[in-house]
């Protein structure tokens, strides 16, 4: 089976289309088998022709495989559709999909450098390279079953110290070799997903990611892919939840198009909607407030050039945008096992900046910002203050000495992490997201003298979750992430 058009392969690095050759395909195919009993379901979020889910599906036995593919271009999408059994012709940005529902994730993303104006830019969470194969990873992640089997596929190149990180999180038994064709540079791993709380040891994990981290500096090369694979096999687990979501959030071209030749238009009668152009608007009935004029200005419906009774001449632009705002809660059920979840709630953040253009003034020039968000951007010219670590006045015990563990010292020094606003509230006797039993043994410790423990949700890449301890003879106070401790 061709793996591609032939009039599209002339073209297809250029247009950022790299399809598995045929050899490391069948090679790929080896190290996987199916699970002896049960349906399995199967998903490539960037399928190309789908050749190769395809091929998967057969190796693994087609009539027990169902296959899910999302794939943008629309002949690729179309020949998709006549391969696997359902196919969404949309950006995987742009879909909703029901999580932990396939038992192996086929992943052959897009290679290339994450540009701002992409649908999915405001989705990524990282603090290194961005990159579209990062971004796709982070999406697809979620939507493998826990025991399910990972195939990624990507230039070696891109496996920075961010990615290597998130990989040895995910997954355990990581195994990665060099594709057949060299021609791209691509490397084939190998993982199943995995808890956290259920990695294989720290000293395992740290080889496993140094070797990675080798492999995409160009320091260390991994082996070509076995002939005759020599492990056993990835085993695919048959479907254990049922899919609910599967769908474009947005309309595709041709619905778009059948719902305005039902409608006979956009609008069934179009003197609804425009027959009151001329109408002048009515005046509001009282002089705008303060409160009005705030929320005239963050809604956007005030802008241009505005000039105040004492001659400072303002040009304004007023806007409101969505933010998520995470939270992380673990639960632990009667056998002691931890689970996570973090929930995304929706934040509306209204934004006013003004550009200070008042003759003669020293602003002139500045654009000033006001935000409720806490990442406002600083202004051009002026210089970010670097966080500190100030202890904060209001003090409800001796603190001590003030420690950082390695890895939050990192996320201090390259700007990812503020601690200030976490000691005012541990030195206050804010004990963050704690349990209520947790939180009133605090409160018992402060007279009794014991240890003092801190749990506060943070977002600095990776990590959602910063704690600070403080020791019960008060001598020192340590800020550590969940993982160091």
């Amino acid at each position: 089976m061709a793996l591609m058009f032939p009039r599209l392969a002339r073209n297809f690095a250029r247009n950022g289309y790299y399809p598995t050759d045929e050899t490391t395909l069948e090679l790929v195919l080896q190290a996987l088998a199916a699970s002896p009993t049960g349906k399995m379901r199967i998903f490539d979020p960037c399928a190309g022709e789908g050749v190769a889910l395809a091929e998967a599906a057969h190796a693994l036995g087609r009539d027990r495989v169902e296959t899910y593919a999302v794939e943008y271009e629309h002949e690729r999408a179309d020949h998709c559709k006549t391969l696997l059994d359902r196919v969404l012709h949309s950006d995987l940005m742009d879909t909703m999909i029901s999580r932990q529902a396939f038992g192996l994730l086929w992943l052959n993303p897009p290679y290339g450098d994450l540009v701002a104006d992409h649908a999915g830019a405001s989705q990524y969470q990282g603090n290194g390279r961005q990159r579209l194969e990062k971004m796709f990873y982070q999406r697809a992640l979620p939507l493998l079953q826990y025991g399910g089997v990972l195939v990624f596929i990507v230039p070696h190149y891109v496996l920075d110290d961010e990615l290597c990180g998130w990989l040895c999180n995910h997954f355990t038994e990581l195994r990665i070799y060099n594709a057949a064709d060299p021609t791209f540079k691509q490397v084939v791993i190998f993982g199943i997903r995995i808890r956290r709380q259920d990695l294989a040891r720290s000293q395992d994990v740290k080889y496993i990611r140094a070797r990675l981290q080798a492999i995409g500096a160009g320091t260390l090369s991994a082996e070509v892919l076995p002939s005759s694979w020599p492990w056993e096999p990835y085993r695919v687990l048959p479907t254990v939840t049922d899919l609910e979501h599967f769908y474009r959030i947005s309309l595709e071209p041709e619905q778009l198009s059948e719902e305005i030749k039902r409608l006979r238009g956009m609008w069934p009668d179009f003197t609804l909607h425009f027959g009151q152009t001329g109408a002048q608007p009515r005046p509001p009935v009282r002089e705008l407030s303060r409160w009005h004029l705030a929320l005239a200005l963050a809604a956007g419906a005030i802008s241009g050039v505005v000039t105040s009774t004492s001659g400072r001449v303002l040009v304004l632009k007023g806007d409101t945008y969505k933010d998520k705002v995470r939270k992380t809660e673990f639960t632990e059920d009667q056998d002691g096992n931890v689970s996570e979840v973090r929930i995304l709630t929706d934040r509306f953040v209204p934004i006013i900046r003004a550009w200070d253009m008042t003759p003669g003034s020293a602003n002139q020039g500045r654009v000033l910002t006001i935000s409720s968000s806490a990442d406002t951007l600083h202004e051009p010219d002026e210089a970010v203050a670097q966080p500190t670590l100030t202890t904060p006045p209001r003090e409800t015990f001796e603190p001590g000495r003030l420690v950082l563990t390695q890895s939050v010292h990192h996320l201090v020094e390259h700007g990812h992490l503020d601690p200030s606003s976490y000691l005012r509230r541990h030195f206050s006797g804010d004990w963050g997201e704690l349990p209520e039993e947790d939180w009133n043994s605090n409160q018992r410790a402060l007279t009794s003298g014991k240890r003092l423990f801190s749990s506060y949700d943070i977002s600095a890449g990776d990590e959602t979750r910063l704690w600070i301890i403080t020791e019960a003879d008060r001598s020192a106070t340590t800020l550590l992430l969940p993982s160091d401790y």
